[in-house]
């Protein structure tokens, strides 16, 4: 089967500037590292790179860097990094992106900003600012922010936004699973009812701290197709951050004295359990796993 991976960050600390890395996400993720945890089923891979929050000073080079990158790495298209609030400066950073054949998006990290962010008046200009370019907003939020982005896709109705990771819901552990919350059922669904928002079944790995099971995030998935309708949800690896938990069984990757380690074959199984999901529904993978997120962002992936 094809696979376009609708959330892949790549970083490298020796060649950009980030102050959140650490443990085992603090090293390079690029091309080597992404070739060995390519996913199994995948007969075709490509994939869109989201921002990885480096420095504001780093936005522009980290364009420039995976753009280079992005041949050999299967990436079709860049959602870059912004602050969408910025006025006369988020145009100018909106005019220096155009000149980046591979951007199709931005982000602006939302989810450790002071609440209202999203709906202040000088962010909501920016997001028509980005509209009026035909560029996608991928909107990383907690799940008490989702109301936020039901308010952001009322007030612009013609940007088109991907919630990134189904809107960060408490998903509990793989020995603690938590069931899908009724707020969280409630705020996904009303953002749902805004045509142009699509959401990226990813990242519930990392929401688990990596102690997952499919079993915990089936109920997830089967919420998000309800409200979105599987006509606009997409698959997202979220690679590397949800490649983070217990040690694999050969533990070579364990750094030592810590919990937490680098999974190699996390990429593959997070899809693994998508895949097996949308099977046993009847849904349609081509959809799910190409086709949604070839035509929101509206990426060439005949390369």
């Amino acid at each position: 089967m094809r696979v376009l991976d609708s959330h892949l960050h790549l970083w490298d600390p020796e060649a950009l500037t980030y102050t959140w890395l650490d443990g085992p996400l603090s090293g390079r993720f690029a091309g080597a590292e992404l070739e060995r945890a390519r996913v199994a089923r995948a007969e075709t891979e490509r994939s869109i790179f989201v921002q990885a929050e480096t420095v504001e000073d780093d936005f522009f080079d980290e364009v420039r860097w995976v753009a280079e990158l992005a041949p050999a790495a299967g990436v079709v298209g860049i959602v870059a990094g912004i602050r969408m609030d910025r006025g006369t400066d988020t145009v100018v950073h909106l005019d220096g992106l155009a000149a980046e054949p591979l951007v199709v998006g931005v982000r602006h990290l939302l989810q450790g900003g002071p609440d209202g962010l999203a709906v202040s008046a000088d962010f909501v200009t920016g997001a028509r600012e980005l509209a009026a370019r035909e560029l996608t907003f991928d909107a990383c939020v907690r799940a008490e922010q989702l109301p936020e982005v039901a308010r952001l896709a009322a007030a612009v109705p013609e940007l088109r936004i991907v919630l990134d990771h189904l809107g960060k819901p408490a998903v509990g552990t793989g020995a603690a699973p938590l069931a899908p919350s009724v707020e969280w059922v409630r705020d996904l669904t009303e953002v749902a009812r805004h045509p142009n928002t699509f959401c990226k079944l990813s990242g519930l790995q990392a929401e688990a701290g990596g102690d997952w099971t499919a079993e915990q995030i089936v109920p997830f998935l089967d919420v998000a197709a309800d409200a979105f309708g599987v006509e606009r949800l997409m698959w997202g690896s979220d690679w590397p951050v949800s490649a983070i938990g217990p040690a694999e069984s050969d533990g070579v990757h364990a750094p030592e004295g810590e919990e937490a380690a680098y999974q190699p074959t996390a990429r593959s199984r997070g899809a693994e359990v998508v895949m097996a999901w949308a099977e046993s529904r009847g849904h349609d993978l081509d959809a799910l796993f190409w086709r949604n997120a070839e035509q929101f962002y509206g990426v060439d992936t005949s390369a």
